[in-house]
């Protein structure tokens, strides 16, 4: 929703609490957190999305539709659609029309690093308002950040839960000049909610590979997160078939040889591309079809990715490397591993999980063969549901618990803790913190926090507080790359 007012992407309740709060209160200070884990082994969650919404929406909507719209208009809008959707008298549009009189957004927002894993508990960023006027701002735009970065930032946590797995499994039988990131790819798209949540979700897969079908997420990056996919590996696409191709080439020739040599030797001869070869009798193309092409495969000048897209991902990605390898062979590498020739590669992307990723992997290795020999595509349901156990668990919000709670105010001048502390929680997750809060890496190294200060004894913590100034009043104060977050998340080694 490109030209909507942002005051008005909220939840209705929250156009009412200006009113609500305690009189005379002139500060608050929120932390946008995980506060818990509904997935075993995973307590961490990944800092992504943020630099990209505050430029989205924090800049760019509030000036396009918000500051840079006569006032008149802007206020007609807001009290045609509050008046005849909540009810009348209710909400006070003077606060509208001061803000859009001061000009500028009067929010700060402190952050640690884009690419960090956070533990649950421990605050990702904190929000408060600069001008006194204004503190019921703050947690008006909790509804815009929670449901713009949940995705987003769950999305990189699966790319980095599929990078564990390669990169465990690459180090023990890939030869270490063989890139990982291009070990998956997302294969999304068609599968999520919307264009928007597909473009968010893939740009947080490629903090950990670069191979995507979702070509807009390359144009989110390079806006967001200043790179140039035509100066450095922001993401790369694919040359493949689909079933429509393959079916309607099958229909004219009445075989499916004619496409393979086709695609080989008149459309793609200097290329390497994939083709999803299962449209009708799989077997059959690996063990005649192919096989009958040797000559044209071996001549050819990229390679052939033969992609089944049905049937059992690990019985069949596996076992198409044993025929291939009967077929054509090809070497071993430095770690004692059967590499297929390179004119030949295994591509498998229909029901990839993490379970089945890892069953991929440690089948190959146990039968001597390298893992690069498969590449795997992730698609919608890697990136919105996850199986425990035998269990689906569907990603949300609450996957991790996250919220954005107000913890400390200042009202006629006096500093108030804020807290929250539910005695029917019995999961002990609803707690929050209470007051300002550090957060800072322990003697281990690990990152944890420290709350109960004020606006007065927070600054013996400049130095230390993880927690630093990226946006206020309006402006950028500090900006990653996307280069440069990736090498936090993988430490250096992306």
């Amino acid at each position: 929703m490109d030209d909507v007012n942002p005051l008005l992407l909220l939840d209705y309740y929250k156009t009412t609490h200006s009113e609500q709060y305690p009189e005379g209160m002139t500060k608050i200070v929120s932390y946008y957190t995980p506060r818990m884990s509904r997935i075993a082994g995973e307590d961490e969650l990944t800092m992504f999305g943020l630099q990209a919404f505050i430029k989205e929406y924090l800049i760019g909507s509030f000036d396009r539709n918000f500051f840079r719209r006569p006032k008149e208009e802007v206020l007609s809008e807001y009290e045609r659609v509050i008046d005849n959707t909540l009810g009348r008298g209710i909400v006070d549009y003077g606060k509208v029309g001061r803000l859009h009189d001061l000009g500028y957004l009067p929010i700060e927002v402190k952050a640690v690093d884009e690419g960090t894993r956070v533990p649950v508990r421990v605050p990702m960023f904190e929000v408060s308002n600069t001008h006194e006027g204004f503190a019921w701002l703050v947690n008006t735009l909790e509804t815009a950040m929670s449901c713009s970065l949940w995705h987003t930032q769950v999305s990189a946590n699966v790319g980095y839960m599929y990078r564990r797995i390669v990169d465990e499994y690459y180090a023990m039988s890939v030869d270490d000049d063989v890139p990982r990131n291009r070990a998956l790819g997302d294969f999304s798209m068609r599968g999520q909610e919307s264009c928007e949540s597909a473009v968010k979700s893939s740009a947080g897969f490629c903090l950990s590979f670069v191979n995507t079908a979702t070509v807009p997420a390359v144009l989110y990056l390079e806006r967001y997160y200043n790179c140039d996919c035509g100066a450095e590996p922001v993401a790369f696409g694919a040359i493949s078939t689909e079933h429509s191709v393959m079916n309607s080439n099958y229909a004219v020739d009445g075989d499916e040889i004619t496409m393979v040599r086709r695609l080989l030797n008149e459309i793609y001869p200097e290329n390497g591309f994939s083709m999803v070869s299962d449209s009708y009798d799989y077997w059959n193309m690996v063990d005649v079809v192919i096989p009958e092409c040797k000559g044209d495969i071996l001549g050819h000048r990229g390679y052939i990715g033969v992609r089944g897209d049905s049937g059992d991902p690990v019985g069949i990605s596996t076992e198409t490397v044993r025929r291939l390898w009967g077929t054509f062979g090809g070497s071993v590498n430095s770690k004692g591993y059967k590499v297929l020739d390179p004119h030949v590669k295994v591509i498998y992307g229909d029901s990839i999980t993490p379970q089945r990723a890892e069953r991929i992997y440690s089948t190959l290795v146990g039968e001597g063969f390298a893992c690069n020999n498969v590449l795997l595509g992730v698609g919608s349901f890697s990136m919105q549901c996850l199986e425990q156990d035998g269990v689906l668990k569907p990603f949300t919000r609450d996957t991790f618990g996250i919220a954005m709670k107000a913890t400390y105010c200042e009202v006629g001048g006096r500093p108030v803790q804020i807290f929250k502390d539910p005695k029917t929680d019995t999961g002990n997750f609803k707690k929050s913190q209470r007051g300002m809060c550090v957060v800072y890496r322990d003697g281990s190294g690990a990152l944890t926090y420290k709350d109960g200060y004020d606006s007065a004894t927070i600054g013996s913590f400049e130095g230390e507080n993880l927690l630093r100034p990226v946006f206020r009043d309006g402006k950028m104060l500090k900006e990653q790359t996307l280069q440069g977050i990736r090498g936090i998340l993988h430490g250096g080694g992306f």
